[in-house]
C-alpha cells in the first residue's frame, strides 16, 4: 500500500456509547469524525451488556467497526464495566493481528487500554493516547478516609504513567490537563488537543429562551456537585422564578431528589434522566443559562456544547473550567462548593439588562476555536508526526439517505 494513504486506526476505549460520559462521547465523535474524513476506523471497547460482539456504527459520512469485548459489572460503579485482563489480552492480540492497523489510539489506561498498549508495542504498532482520567472521577465511589484516598490517588497517577510510558504521543483536552500529566510524569511528548464540539449541530436549533431555566447536563455523581446548584436555587429570590433542569443520571440521583424536597424547590427542579439527542438539543434551546458546578472537569464537553448553543455559563472555578468561562464576558466563575456565590452569579445574570443575549453570543464566539473539524485535523497531523509520513484524506463519499 502507498505511504500516502488514508489510515487504518484502532481506537481503544474502556467506555463507549451507550455509556454516557465525556470520555465515551469523545471516543465516539473521534471515531465517527475520522471515518467521515476517509479513514478506516475500528473501535475496541468493552461490551455494554456483557457478551462480546461486533457492530457497524454509521455517522459523519463514514462507518466505524466496533469490536466489543466480553465485560463484567463492577461493585464500585453503577454503569462502568470491566474486561477481565486475562481474557482481554488474548482478545486484543487476536484483533490487532486481524486488523493490522497503522496506529493505535487509546482513550484510557484501564483493562482495554493497557492491553492495547502492551499488544501494540509488542507488535511494533505506534501508540498514541488521550487521557480523560482524574482519580477523583472514580474515588468518589470508594468509601475511603481522606488520607487513604490521597494515597490511592498517588498510586493511580503512577499506574497511569507506567501504562502510557510506551506511547509516542499523549494528548489531553486542555493546557491544565496537560500540566497535570506533566506534574505526575505521565508520557514523554504531551500536548493539548481540544475534544472539539460540533458547532453546526448545537447552533442550528438554539434560539432565544423565553423563560429563566438553568440547565445542567452530566452524570449525577459526587464530583459533579449538583447539590450546589440545588442549594443555590433555594437562595434565589422568588421574583426571578428560576427553574432548573437536570439532564443525566447517576449514583446521586435519589439523594438529589430528597435534597430538592428538603430545600423546598422540588416543584422547580426537573430530573430528565438520560435523553435522546433530539431531547438534549431541545433542553439547550429551552435553557437561559448553563451551570457546571463540577470539580473534576478536564475540559467538559457538556459545557462546550452549551456554549455552542449560545448560552452563558456559570461554572466552578476548578481544574479546566476557567479555560471556557471568561468572567463578565460569557458568564461567571464561582468558588467550588460556594452555593451563595453561585446564586449571586445567577442573580447578576438574570438582573443585568441584556446580559443573557450578550454573554450567550460571547460563548458562541469563544467556542469557535474548539470546532470539531479543527480537532480532527489536529489529530490527523499528530498521527502523521507519529508515523513519520503524510496522511492522505480523500473527500468522504456522501451517503444516500
Amino acid at each position: 500500500m502507498h505511504a500516502n494513504r488514508p489510515l487504518r486506526i484502532v481506537i481503544g476505549a474502556d467506555t463507549f456509547p451507550p455509556d454516557i460520559n465525556g470520555a465515551a462521547r469523545f471516543a465516539h465523535q473521534l471515531a465517527t469524525g475520522l471515518a467521515g474524513r476517509g479513514h478506516e476506523v475500528h473501535v475496541i471497547c468493552s461490551s455494554a451488556t456483557g457478551p462480546a460482539g461486533r457492530e457497524t456504527l454509521l455517522g459523519h459520512g463514514g462507518s466505524v467497526t466496533v469490536h466489543r469485548l466480553r465485560s463484567h459489572r463492577t461493585p464500585c460503579h453503577p454503569t462502568f464495566r470491566i474486561c477481565l485482563p486475562w481474557r482481554t489480552g488474548s482478545a486484543v492480540r487476536e484483533l490487532l493481528g486481524e486488523l493490522a492497523p497503522d496506529l493505535v489510539h487509546v482513550q484510557a489506561h484501564f483493562s482495554v487500554g493497557r492491553a492495547l498498549v502492551r499488544a501494540a508495542t509488542e507488535a511494533g504498532i505506534p501508540v498514541a493516547a488521550t487521557n480523560h482520567f482524574m482519580p477523583e472521577n472514580l474515588l468518589g465511589y470508594l468509601p475511603l478516609p481522606d488520607a487513604v484516598r490521597r494515597g490511592v490517588a498517588t498510586l493511580a497517577w503512577r499506574d497511569l504513567a507506567r501504562v502510557l510510558a510506551p506511547a509516542r504521543l499523549v494528548t489531553a483536552p486542555t493546557p491544565t490537563a496537560v500540566a497535570m500529566l506533566r506534574e505526575h510524569r505521565v508520557g514523554g511528548r504531551v500536548l493539548p488537543v481540544s475534544c472539539g464540539v460540533d458547532l453546526d449541530r448545537l447552533g442550528a436549533g438554539a434560539g432565544t429562551p423565553t423563560g429563566r431555566t438553568v440547565l445542567f447536563v452530566g452524570r449525577l455523581d459526587q464530583e459533579k456537585r449538583v447539590s450546589d446548584l440545588l442549594h443555590a436555587l433555594a437562595l434565589l429570590p422568588e421574583r426571578l422564578d428560576v427553574r432548573v433542569e437536570l439532564v443525566g443520571d447517576g449514583s446521586c440521583r435519589a439523594e438529589l431528589e430528597v435534597l430538592a424536597q428538603r430545600l423546598g424547590v422540588a416543584d422547580r427542579v426537573r430530573f430528565h434522566g438520560f435523553v435522546s439527542e433530539t431531547e438534549l438539543l431541545a433542553a439547550h434551546a429551552r435553557s437561559a443559562v448553563f451551570c457546571m458546578p463540577g470539580v473534576a472537569e478536564l475540559q467538559s464537553i457538556a459545557t462546550m456544547e452549551a456554549m455552542a448553543a449560545g448560552r452563558p455559563v456559570v461554572a466552578a472555578d476548578a481544574v479546566a473550567l476557567p479555560h471556557l468561562v471568561r468572567p463578565g464576558r460569557n458568564g461567571w466563575l464561582f468558588p467550588p462548593g460556594d452555593a451563595a456565590a453561585l446564586a449571586a452569579a445567577l442573580i447578576r445574570l438574570f438582573d443585568e439588562p441584556g446580559a443573557l443575549s450578550r454573554m450567550g453570543a460571547a460563548s458562541r464566539e469563544l467556542i469557535a476555536r474548539h470546532d470539531l473539524h479543527a480537532s480532527l485535523a489536529r489529530f490527523e497531523s499528530l498521527y502523521a508526526d507519529v508515523l513519520g509520513r503524510p496522511v492522505a484524506r480523500p473527500e468522504p463519499v456522501e451517503q444516500v439517505a
